[in-house]
């Protein structure tokens, strides 16, 4: 192992016996050292997190796609990582590994095809007509209002998915909800620890009182889910299959109703607590991570006026002479330089700034280098859209590096806000609709400008990308 990971280079450490221990930060500094890491070393480098745990850092096709096409049996994601979250998150597709990955992904597969989506659309138009009239100053005339974006589009997203998983309505973006606040209380005592290596330790972290908040949230969240999934299988029980489907006459199959249909190659269906577990993850992995994509959207869009005038433009040419402004399914096709801006964005601020894997057996690279079995890889989803030699200036927002003609010849590999291969992410489609809905539908309605009376936000890379003091924006009534 350590012939083959002596091919990589290392970039200089603090000290023998530290190794690189603490010089990656989650902070503005750290994605900074990031974008030197990527301009020094291009393709990947060795990073020693101990003298014991090497770490490979990837940031480019050469070394990412090898990683990325192996099967979920070879590079499953590394444990260490994910751990904090399998109390609250149980088996789900996020944390599951081997056979049962297999087949869950197979089994949730269906759940996201388009067909399904189409029947979301309504309520991703619902939840964001909702956000949008909530704060009744943006919602009157006169001048601009200021509002940190990145909070309230986090409710929308949890409205939404409550509503597309559950069938439920919460009303969160208008009022208090103890399920939504646990989930987003969860999401931040998960960072808060992993911050705290004494209290990484199951036993130590249970005793403190983040830990006794964690079970307690963790037990609000589990015992809703719990609970809708009972009284839907119940009712299935007791009315027949055919009946049970008669119910649903004017009203789509949300997730748990399609998880409860779902039979695999031998019949065989997933129980109460596999669709409670996916359930958990869909709300987990669907909030925050879409929240973080549309407050860097509208942040990019606020600092490029011409760029928002231009999405604008296309969304009032689409909408021009309807009774209603709802998107519908037809439409989404219909946005291509929208489109383009919500790719940039993506590329420029990917919410999830990395993604780690742990090999199961060697995995070798073109170039004759060799991925030994055992080591962790961290694939720099940040560093592979800021590496200067798949993307030119990196730091400009160039919504036209995705037009057709610039996209020919460019590898899938170099562009993966969503991950790629195999255990890519299975709500990508989902995400990409809902925020296509909630970009078209705000600039419909108002002007994003950037608050110059603040600083420039200052990037925070956690569970997803926020910013230090928030993501703040001025919104202007049209």
């Amino acid at each position: 192992t350590c012939r083959q990971l002596n091919k990589f280079p290392v970039p200089p450490w603090r000290n023998w016996l530290l190794g690189h221990t603490g010089m990656g930060q989650s902070t503005e500094q750290g994605l900074q050292q990031v974008d030197s890491l990527v301009a020094r070393y291009r393709h990947g480098c060795l990073w020693w997190g101990l003298p014991w745990l090497p770490v490979l850092r990837l940031f480019h096709p050469s070394t990412l796609r090898p990683l990325l096409s192996a099967s979920a049996f070879v590079a499953p994601k590394d444990e260490f990582s994910y751990g904090f979250l399998k109390p609250w998150l149980g088996e789900g597709l996020l944390l599951s590994r081997g056979q049962r990955w297999a087949r869950h992904r197979r089994l949730l597969t269906p759940a996201f095809h388009g067909d399904v989506l189409r029947d979301y659309l309504g309520i991703f138009n619902q939840s964001t007509h909702v956000l949008l009239v909530r704060d009744p100053r943006s919602a009157a005339g006169g001048s601009p209002v200021g509002l940190e974006v990145l909070q309230p589009l986090s409710l929308l997203t949890l409205d939404t998915l409550q509503k597309c998983i559950f069938s439920h309505e919460s009303h969160c973006q208008e009022q208090p909800s103890e399920y939504i606040q646990a989930i987003l209380e969860l999401s931040s005592l998960v960072v808060r620890r992993q911050l705290q290596p004494l209290l990484h330790p199951w036993w130590l972290y249970s005793l403190s009182p983040d830990g006794r908040r964690f079970t307690r949230a963790c037990a609000t969240v589990h015992a809703f889910t719990a609970d809708v999934v009972q009284r839907r299988r119940h009712a299935l029980a007791r009315l027949g299959h055919q009946a049970w489907l008669d119910g649903h006459q004017g009203r789509s199959m949300d997730f748990i109703d399609l998880l409860l249909l779902a039979k695999d190659e031998n019949g065989h269906t997933l129980s109460d607590e596999d669709i409670a577990a996916e359930a958990d993850t869909f709300m987990f992995e669907g909030h925050d991570t879409t929240a973080s994509g549309l407050a860097w959207l509208f942040y990019n869009l606020a600092g490029h006026p011409e760029h928002q005038e231009r999405c604008r433009q296309e969304v009032q040419e689409l909408l021009a002479g309807r009774d209603t402004v709802d998107i519908e399914w037809e439409d989404l096709s219909q946005l291509p330089f929208t489109t383009m801006c919500i790719k940039e964005s993506l590329r420029l601020h990917p919410p999830v700034t990395a993604v780690s894997r742990r090999c199961t057996e060697d995995v070798p690279l073109r170039d004759g280098r060799v991925i030994p079995k055992g080591v962790i890889c961290l694939m720099s989803i940040y560093g592979t859209h800021h590496n200067p030699e798949l993307w030119p200036e990196p730091e400009v927002f160039n919504p036209l590096r995705f037009s057709p003609e610039n996209s020919k010849g460019r590898s899938p590999s170099s562009f993966i806000p969503f991950s790629a291969g195999p255990r890519n992410c299975i709500g990508q489609s989902f995400a990409m609709a809902e925020m296509k809905v909630v970009v078209a539908l705000t600039l419909s309605r108002f002007v994003l400008r950037r608050d110059t009376a603040r600083p420039p936000p200052r990037r925070k890379p956690e569970l997803i990308l926020r910013a230090e003091n928030g993501i703040w924006l001025l919104l202007e009534p049209l």
